[in-house]
This record gives structure tokens, sequence and C-alpha cells, in this order.
């Protein structure tokens, strides 16, 4: 019977994060009322901007999928705010070098690695990498260098106004203090969800069929960019 439901909750979580995704591919960036205030904002604006940028993380399926496959093995505090440390490392430099800096990148294909750092992670929660190849790289390297490309990704849906240079700065550090906001209110329920998941017989069993639920999210997600990327050109 734990088994089953088990398999049932398992089930569900899948479909759930179907829908939600397939929904989410048209609605992730900065659109409707968000677009007209940031195309109309002139001068500081440090409370919208946190509030812009939590909402833009709790909200962005491409970043979470990644933290879920960075948490998904680890086990003690520590390791997880070492890791989670290392992409908001990553992405706070992109972010704001990409803004403040003028770095740009095409965002179909900024995005299309960043499906694809989904895609490493639930491989490599596969044990894709010894099983295949017979090494197994550098994980918080991996995560550093992927969050260098979230941070450009985020940067790019910024890069789409044409942002007053009037309080900038101060804008853009308050979008990334809200990103990393929203982004503690997300892992700490994919935390808690996880940890509760961890103490159920069937964790072990699913571990691997839900990395790849997580892996074929992943591809769709590099499929639709770059599919996005040969239409824009």
């Amino acid at each position: 019977m734990p088994n089953i439901n088990a398999s049932k909750a398992v089930g569900l979580a899948v479909a759930m994060l179907l829908v939600g995704f397939s929904a989410g591919l048209e609605a992730h960036g900065v659109a409707g009322k968000d677009a007209v205030f940031l195309q109309g904002l002139q001068g500081r604006a440090v409370g919208p901007l946190l509030y812009l940028g939590a909402k833009h993380m709790v909200t962005g399926y491409d970043h979470l999928l990644f933290l879920v496959g960075v948490i998904f093995f680890l086990y003690r505090l520590r390791d997880v705010l070492l890791y989670v440390s290392l992409f908001t490392l990553g992405h706070s430099l992109t972010l704001l070098g990409g803004v403040l800096g003028g770095i740009h990148a095409n965002p179909y294909i900024i995005d299309a690695i960043i499906g694809f750092s989904v895609v490493y992670k639930a491989f490599e929660n596969m044990d894709g990498f010894p099983r295949f190849f017979g090494f197994q790289p550098d994980t918080r390297l991996a995560v550093l260098i992927f969050g260098l490309f979230h941070g450009f990704g985020l940067a790019t849906k910024l890069q789409e106004f044409a942002l007053t240079p009037n309080g900038l700065a101060a804008n853009i550090v308050s979008f990334n203090v809200g990103v990393e906001i929203g982004q503690g209110l997300a892992l700490t329920g994919i935390l808690i969800a996880l940890t509760y998941w961890r103490t159920r017989r069937g964790f072990l069993h699913y571990a691997f069929a839900t990395n790849a639920v997580v892996m074929a999210f992943g591809f769709l997600l590099i499929g639709y960019q770059l599919s996005g990327y040969f239409l824009a050109v």
C-alpha cells in the first residue's frame, strides 16, 4: 500500500509540473503590468524592483528546476547553503554585469543553455557520468558556471526594456536582492517537501524516475528556445 500511495503522489506531482511548465513557457519573462511599469520607470523604485525580482524567481520554472536538481540529494544544510551560494554568486555577477555593464547575449541561446543545465543536473543525479563516461565532474564548479548563465537569462529579460539610467544601479541591485528573496522562499518550500519525501519508503525507488522527468523538462525547454532562435533568425 505505501508504494501505491507513493506512486500516486509522484504521478500527481509530475502532472502538476507538466501543466505548470507548459503554461509557463509562454508566460516566462516580464510582461503585462510589470512590463508597463518598467517601461515607464523613472528614478529609483527599490520596493517595486524587490517585488519584481522575487516574483520572477518564484515563477521562474527554469531556475527552480535546476535548483531542485542541485539540492535533490543534499541532506546537510551546510551543503545546501554552499551550493546555493555558488549559484547565487554566479547569477548575481552576470545579472549585474549584463544590465549595468551592457553585456548582451542572445536570449534564446542563453535560455537553451539554462535548459541544458536542467538536463545536466538531472543526468548527474541519475549517476549518468560515472555510468556512461567513467568520471564525475566537479559539481560545485558546474553549479557556479551554470549560475552565470542563469544570471544572463535574468539580465536578458530586463534588457528588453530601455531602462532609464537614473537610479539604474539601485534598481538592478534591488531586483537582484528580490531574486535572492524569491529564491530563498522557493527553496524553503522545495526543501521542506524533499525532506518529507525522503522519510517515505519510496523516495529512492522514485528518485531516478523523478530526475528523468526533470531531464525531460530540460530537453523541452532546449527545444522550445532553439526553435524560437531559428524562427527569429
